[in-house]
């Protein structure tokens, strides 16, 4: 089976081309030209899908064949895709960077290839011009199997550079379809972990989506990028289904049954926990839960019903005096951890699980205290589960990702959630009673049967 959808994937050299304002720009486009536009994202990143999700009206997804594994990025592709017009991939790094020496995997390379799909190179000319075209001709030489199809040329400093750097190109066989002049207002703001979410600046956002959109109406050939993205082979394969994976059996030893009926799986969300793969929730309601979210910052009670709790990533840091202060909510949440219910954390939600945070009194669930620290973590991680627990039994192996500036002093009173295996080995997380909380972000999809655990532990409503 295969299915045609229009599509492109935007990539660049290296980080730091522009690639994000301009995929982002270019959704927005052919979203406001009347396409329904389907927005991803290569790699782990929940930063991005928020901008695209504006830009679009459509949930941003991530096709990251690190976590999920190179045969689901075609059907969650699919499956994100179904229905709409046309397909914007934005590629993560550069163009053939990927999982730290493991070649091409996880690339953006690697998924273009995956998707079969063209590739529009955005390159910074910001500082050359006759050499641009030894660049592009080497990206796009690289890989055969990669079809590098044009190039978008960013911050143009004038018309004559913007004919040299044509000119230049002319020779290289591969067609410029767009040259995007410096412009700061198109520009999104930054901090330690990379942009601002979209949930902490919706009205700032909003309008540096259209201006960006704006910048690559005025910069870019759309009819020939939508020209290119028809130009695609069909997607081979079917589409990803959460039923499908949600209603397998991947723990049959465990005697696990999903209830018949739909309790209350609260997730937390607004600015301070922006981080969520789409497919969790989707996940999660295959499996039989209902899914509501709730805002730590504003609620002071969790959602009425409430039988387990998902906290995602985010930056709990940023607002740790009004997580601290919303004294009820915390109380709430640490009642129903002393209940037994499953409780699932990472990154952001071990921080407000934890005793504090930078000094201030968290939920207190889990022994120990988390403070910001100098120093990044980031990367992919192998790690395979110490103990039975609400996600996953003893022994089970995932593959997750790291990103943050915090650490936790862990006291005691808990067991480590997970033993990293590859490519250092520690351990890291907490498992307690039905809670487990760690740093290490596991995309559900890569890990069939992880939702479907999770909602068989909960009490009947």
């Amino acid at each position: 089976m295969s299915t045609r959808i229009p599509r492109l994937v935007i990539a660049a050299p290296a980080s730091g081309s522009g690639k994000t304002t301009v995929a982002t720009g270019l959704m927005r486009a052919f979203a406001d030209a009347g396409l329904a536009v389907s927005p991803h994202k290569v790699g782990p990143d929940y930063i991005d899908p928020g901008y695209h999700a504006l830009a679009t009206g459509r949930p941003g997804r991530n096709l990251d064949a690190y976590l999920c594994g190179p045969e689901r990025i075609a059907p969650l592709f699919l499956h994100g895709a179904a229905g709409c017009d046309i397909a914007v991939v934005e590629g993560v790094m550069g163009l053939y960077d990927g999982a730290s020496g493991q070649g091409e995997l996880a690339s953006t390379a690697h998924v273009a290839k995956l998707l079969r799909a063209p590739v529009v190179l955005v390159v910074d000319a910001s500082s050359q011009s006759r050499s641009v075209a030894a660049l592009v001709h080497g990206f796009a030489s690289w890989d055969p199997e990669v079809r590098v199809a044009g190039v978008i040329l960013n911050k143009v400093g004038s018309d004559r550079h913007e004919a040299l750097l044509r000119e230049a190109l002319e020779e290289s066989g591969v067609a410029v379809l767009g040259a995007v002049r410096r412009a700061r207002p198109v520009d999104t703001p930054s901090r330690h972990l990379g942009l601002i979410p979209v949930a902490e600046r919706r009205a700032d956002a909003l309008e540096a989506v259209a201006a960006q959109a704006e910048h690559v109406r005025a910069g870019c050939d759309l009819k020939a990028l939508l020209a290119l993205a028809h130009s695609a082979p069909p997607v081979p394969g079917e589409a990803w289904s959460a039923a499908g994976d949600a209603c397998g059996e991947p723990f049959p030893e465990d005697g696990l049954e999903v209830p018949s009926a739909r309790p209350v799986v609260a997730v937390a969300g607004g600015p301070a926990f922006t981080f969520s793969y789409a497919e969790h929730t989707e996940l999660l309601t295959a499996a039989g839960a209902e899914v509501v979210t709730f805002d730590p910052l504003r609620d002071e009670a969790l959602p009425d019903g409430t039988a387990g709790l998902v906290i995602g990533g985010g930056f709990p840091e940023m607002y740790a005096p009004e997580l601290s202060a919303n004294e009820p909510l915390r109380k709430a949440v640490a009642a129903l951890a002393e209940s037994g219910a499953p409780l699932a954390a990472e990154c952001a939600g071990l921080l407000y699980l934890s005793d504090s945070l930078d000094g201030r009194p968290m939920c207190g669930v889990l022994p120990g205290e988390a403070r910001m620290s100098g120093r990044l973590t980031l990367g992919y991680r192998e790690a395979v589960a110490i103990a039975d627990n609400v996600l996953a039994p003893a022994g089970t192996r995932v593959r997750g990702h790291e990103f943050h500036r915090t650490v936790i002093d862990p006291g005691a009173g808990a067991t480590p959630a997970w033993g990293f295996t590859h490519p250092e080995r520690r351990v890291e997380g907490f498992v307690k009673g039905g809670v487990h909380a760690s740093y290490l972000h596991v995309h559900w999809a890569g890990a069939p049967g992880t939702a479907e655990r999770f909602v068989a532990g909960l009490p009947r409503p």
